[in-house]
Parts: structure tokens; sequence; C-alpha cells
């Protein structure tokens, strides 16, 4: 890769919107991801399910388009988009041939700025968050970790953005079109865009498309305590879910790459400490894993583990301890394996331009500005045994949280494992 291929350029308009932009011009496609600042840490505390709900009925006629008209224009377009709702922001994004690019970031203008919220499609857009719902509850493993979070983080950071059937229900037009007034806005709103393009007339497009569009101050949502300790969700089944949580750094910290390195050891693949000690060597479960999880301004490590009822609790012991283990350090072959995988990540992200949109989009939101993929090449490069030990030294593993679904709870007893007092 070249440093005239990584030239990443950023203008921020004056009503707050950023725009950055990645020429990839061996490709032949371009796509664009859009971060609202609309999450659902802006749901009022009653109604959790608002942003989701918003994010469905904005694509449901906007500008000249009605719901129909809409859909079809991206299809002619040859989009592939997509749209979701998270805990800071809403996202929409899409990809194309580059030919495309700037026609249905104009569609996309529209949905952002002049959604019609059709009445007679409120139910419509109502049972579609139902749908989502109950599809969340059907998959107990994503039940038990939504709970971690919610529990590790508390309100408003820890949230799920689909909230619950009895909130949803009562969510009406007026509430939609309030939050919609409220958070959708160009101050806080990022537009990352990667493929072949060009620069001069990208900024000019989306000047013309949203620098009228005037900010609006920011809803400063009010938080809750986190909730740390054992929660045990009840639930009749020969199978228990496993997610555990302990205290890490968040994406933007210095030592986030030392901790992504320490946590890839437990589980980067079918060499991976927990794979190997949990499942390979002891067969105890079905799935296990680890992985980073980070808010604005902090982090932990989660780890999952799908089991028997009458193997939870020898599958939470094997856990734990590997975990405590972690802190007598990782070996030079565990960091070979990590740096490996991680340049294969960097390659495919080379040849994907929506990923590379999207991690535009992620890192100006939380460092305020963009790594080049050399960059972190570079970064992963330079880890070294010494350095990942040090960090996991004076970052052990320690204080975890659990939360179990099946139908007994667990103990956290291993012998030197003190988990984090109930609050």
């Amino acid at each position: 890769m070249t440093v005239e291929q990584e030239i990443i350029q950023s203008h921020q308009f004056e009503n707050g919107l950023v725009l950055i932009g990645q020429s990839m011009p061996w490709l032949e496609s371009a796509a664009f991801s859009f971060q609202v600042p609309a999450g659902c840490r802006y749901d009022p505390v009653d109604q959790i399910g608002v942003a989701n709900f918003v994010c469905e009925m904005v694509q449901r006629g906007a500008g000249e388009m009605d719901s129909r008209q809409y859909i079809e224009r991206l299809e002619q377009l040859g989009v592939d988009y997509s749209s979701s709702a998270s805990v800071y922001g809403t996202h929409y994004s899409g990809a194309s041939c580059s030919a495309q690019l700037h026609d249905a970031l104009t569609v996309f203008a529209d949905v952002l700025r002049r959604p019609h919220f059709p009445a007679e499609q409120m139910e419509d857009g109502r049972q579609v968050c139902y749908q989502e719902i109950a599809a969340i509850a059907d998959d107990l493993p994503q039940r038990t970790l939504i709970e971690l979070r919610n529990r590790y983080y508390g309100q408003t950071d820890g949230r799920d953005c689909h909230g619950s059937a009895t909130s949803v229900a009562s969510i009406q037009l007026d509430d939609l079109q309030n939050f919609y007034q409220q958070n959708y806005r160009p101050n806080g709103m990022i537009l990352g865009v990667a493929g072949k393009i060009d620069w001069p007339l990208l900024k000019d497009h989306v000047a013309s498309l949203f620098a009228d569009w005037h900010a609006r101050p920011e809803v400063i949502p009010e938080a809750s305590p986190a909730e740390h300790g054992t929660c045990h969700l009840p639930f009749d089944s020969q199978q228990t879910h496993i997610a555990i949580a302990y205290p890490g750094v968040c994406y933007s910290d210095p030592d986030y790459y030392r901790q992504a390195g320490s946590v890839s050891v437990l589980s980067g693949g079918m060499s991976s400490r927990l794979f190997t000690e949990v499942r390979e060597k002891r067969g105890l479960c079905y799935s296990v894993f680890a992985s980073n999880h980070s808010v604005l301004d902090r982090g932990c490590v989660v780890c999952y583990c799908g089991t028997s009822a009458e193997r939870a609790q020898e599958s939470l012991d094997v856990i734990l301890q590997q975990l405590v283990n972690l802190k007598l350090g990782i070996t030079a072959d565990e960091l070979r394996r990590l740096k490996v995988q991680v340049r294969s990540d960097l390659i495919m992200q080379q040849e994907s331009c929506r990923a590379r949109a999207g991690s535009l989009t992620g890192d100006w939101f939380h460092f305020g500005r963009v790594r080049t993929l050399d960059e972190c090449n570079s970064r992963i490069s330079s880890l070294t045994v010494e350095e990942i030990n040090r960090f996991l030294q004076e970052h052990p593993p320690r204080q975890f949280d659990l939360v179990t679904l099946g139908p007994h709870p667990l103990e956290i007893n291993n012998d030197g494992i003190s988990s984090t007092p109930t609050g």
C-alpha cells in the first residue's frame, strides 16, 4: 500500500457535519457510512426503542418519494444499503458502483432531512420493531450478553436499542417526530466515504445536500449507575449461557492494542486458549469466545460460553481460571499468530470500500481523527511480548461480573478469584 493510496481527507462544515473521504482508485465501487447522533442513549427512559423505531420510519417515505419509491430508487441505483440504531448513533450505510455514489447520497439526504413519518404506516413500522424484539428473545446468547452490557455500563450506555414490547407499544407518532427533531442534526453527524471518489466533487455535492441544515443543541441524557456482581436469568432449558465481563480500556485508550493482543490470545481462533482448554481438551461447551467491548469512555473484556446445564459450573470454573492465568503472560508464538490474523484483517479492509467507510466514521467518533491502515499495521507489528505482559501485570483480569441464563444459577468460586460485590 503506497502513501498516496492512503491519503485521507476531511472537512467540517460550518453546521458541524464532518465529511471524511479516502480514495481507493483500484476499485470501481464506493461506499458511504452516516453516523447520526441519535442513538438509544437519547431515548426517554420509559420509551426505550424510539431511536430504532425512528430509524425504521424515516425510510418509509422522504422528500418526493413514498416508501415504495424510496426502495425502487435505491434498487435502480444498485445500492446495497443497511441501517441500524446503536447506543450513540443511528447508522445508514450503503455501497454501489462509484458512478452512482452522488445519487445515493442525495436519496439519503432526503431520508435524514425530510422524512414523511406517514401515520398510515406507523403500525407496520411497529410490527418490524416487534419482530426484532422477538428475534432477540429467541437468541439466548444475545439475551445474555445484552443483560451483561446493560448491567456493566448502566443506563444509558448499556442499553439495547430495541427496547421491549411494552416500551415500543407506548410510542406514539408524536414521540417519533419529537425524537427526530431533537436528535437528527448536522452537528455531531459524521459521513465517511471510501472507494473510487473525486474528493473536490464529493465535498461540493455533500455541501449542496447538507450545508444549509441548521445545527441544534445536543440533548444530554440522564445516566444511572452500573450494577456489578452476579445475575441469573432463570430459563427452563438443557443449556446454560454464561457471560462474563471484567474491566478493560476503551477503544481510544493508548493501551487498547496491548489489551487486544491479550484478548486475541484468549480467543483468536482454534489455537486460542479458551477454545483449546474449554472445548477441545475437556469438551465442556459448543461455543466459547472473548472480545473487547467499548463505549466512548469505558471498556471491558467480554467472554461468552454456551454449554449444557450439567457442565455449566465446570465450564465457568475453567474459563475463569484461564482469565486469571492470563496475568502470567503470553508467548512469542501466540503473538505471532495475532499479528498474522490482524494483517489478514487489514488486507481485507483495504479491499472493501464498505468496511473502510465504516472505519472512517468510527475512528473519527472515537479519536477525532482517522488512523491509516499503515498506522494500524505498524502499531500491531511493533507489539512485543514484553509490553503485552507488562500491560497484563498492570491490568490483570479481575472483578468479574457474571450473567447466566439457564435452569440454575452459577457461582464464582475458584480459589483466588474475587467477583465484584453486588451493587
